[in-house]
């Protein structure tokens, strides 16, 4: 078994360090691989009896000067720098030089910067998962063939789901954080009283204060419209949206969210209103992520708590508030002039120590299982606690701007009026709608 494994990598390595192009700098590449990958063949028995298979991987990898560069968010740039040397000292004493450039580029616009030009892209890359098939379709996504079965095994079930198309994990998972749940002073509310949006709300305004929700906007929105069981999804061409919420009992969704924006005890915040109205006084609870957890434990101090989605009231019975799990994702550049690096970069990037400095330095939720475990905060339960009723972020490109008018209707009262069924008819016509590609 060692042996396959091995001389399968050789392979691997010797294939994925050509670059795409015909320059010198791949052939070279190319003939230093296949030295490597002859090299490995014959002596895979032994070879695969003192190391595994990234150590193989890395003997074929780095045999050569190699340069790489890594795209991470603004705010990681420290850290990624500090993972990057540990990277180089680890894998360094191969016989080439290993220089790893940084580049700033954040999670949720990568897709688009990538697909400009993905052959003038970084070799490695975050983004956020819901950009997955996108990616994968314009071919600017390399398959994990390097330590695949590790890389599953490694991480949750839901993240690893996340990071695969079509049964092929096409990239490794960094986070497991990127959801919403309910932040509130428990000194204000009880750990019973979080339960139901309508005891907050009814608390919030007997004291002149508010719960928050950006519902004008379709992330949050769909926690209502899912937790009353209705769908929407990525139609099969993985361009368009499937979207049923216009079917019973959509409107009366739609009229329960239309009760609660009117409740004195609510107010509608976008996400970067939050930290303001959390300084002034103004909240005692509010739905938003972890992002804004240091704010939320800077205001609140020892009473900063956080849980999973409360109940809201739908035609007189409690309804499970759902919401939509994301995960940070780490990506190989299948252009890249050296892939095979590349792939030991990102799995290094994502591995169980890596993922525990960046929850010690980030507050990130950890998608390694083991890293996960020994993490903790209240926002990572409350996330963890929230995954039970969370989907994935998979939606047509036509969902955002409807929604985000349904929402907004809904955040002033329904000024004109309209019939509920009429409202959602005319925001799933929207959703709905063919992509313009």
């Amino acid at each position: 078994m060692k042996k396959q494994l091995c001389l399968a990598m050789a392979g691997v390595m010797a294939l994925s360090l050509a670059a795409c192009g015909g320059s010198s700098a791949s052939s070279a590449a190319t003939s230093t691989a296949e030295a490597a990958s002859s090299t490995a063949e014959s002596t895979a028995e032994s070879t695969a009896a003192e190391g595994d298979v990234l150590d193989q991987a890395a003997a074929a990898a780095f045999a050569q000067d190699v340069t790489l560069t890594m795209w991470g968010a603004e705010e990681d740039q420290d850290l990624l720098r500090e993972i990057s040397d540990k990277f180089i000292e680890k894998y360094g004493n191969y016989g080439g030089k290993i220089t790893i450039n940084l580049g700033t580029q954040s999670e949720s616009t990568a897709k688009d910067t990538v697909l400009t030009d993905p052959t003038a892209a970084a070799d490695v890359y975050a983004f956020a998962d819901d950009q997955l098939n996108e990616l994968v379709k314009a071919g600017a996504l390399q398959e994990v063939q390097l330590n695949a079965d590790d890389v599953k095994s490694r991480n949750t079930p839901a993240s690893v789901d996340a990071a695969t198309v079509d049964g092929k994990i096409y990239a490794y998972p960094l986070t497991a954080d990127n959801g919403y749940f309910m932040f509130y002073d428990k000194s204000f509310f009880t750990e019973d009283d979080v339960k139901s949006l309508d005891t907050m709300m009814e608390k919030a305004a007997a004291a002149g204060k508010k719960v928050s929700m950006d519902v004008a906007n379709g992330w949050y929105l769909y926690s209502f419209y899912a937790g009353a069981g209705l769908n929407l999804s990525l139609a099969d061409d993985g361009v368009n949206t499937v979207c049923n919420w216009n079917e019973a009992p959509g409107a009366d969704v739609t009229q329960a969210v239309i009760d609660i924006c009117k409740n004195p005890g609510f107010i509608a915040l976008k996400d970067e209103e939050f930290t303001g109205k959390l300084k002034d006084g103004t909240l005692v609870a509010g739905v938003n992520g972890t992002w804004r957890a240091n704010d939320a434990a800077e205001v609140w101090g020892d009473n900063y708590a956080a849980c999973k989605l409360p109940t809201y009231t739908l035609n007189g019975e409690q309804v499970q508030m759902a919401s939509f799990s994301g995960y940070k994702l780490i990506g190989v550049n299948p252009h890249s002039a050296n892939v095979g690096a590349a792939m030991l970069l990102a799995d290094f990037v994502t591995n169980e120590e890596n993922e525990e400095l960046r929850f010690q330095e980030r507050a990130q939720g950890p998608s390694n299982i083991n890293a996960l475990a020994a993490a903790s905060s209240p926002a990572l339960t409350a996330v963890v606690a929230q995954s039970e009723y969370a989907n994935l972020q998979r939606v047509g490109g036509n969902f955002w701007a409807s929604a985000e008018t349904l929402g907004s209707i809904c955040v002033n009262g329904n000024p004109d009026g309209k019939d509920t069924q009429t409202l959602v008819d005319d925001a799933v016509a929207g959703i709905t709608a063919p992509v313009t590609q």
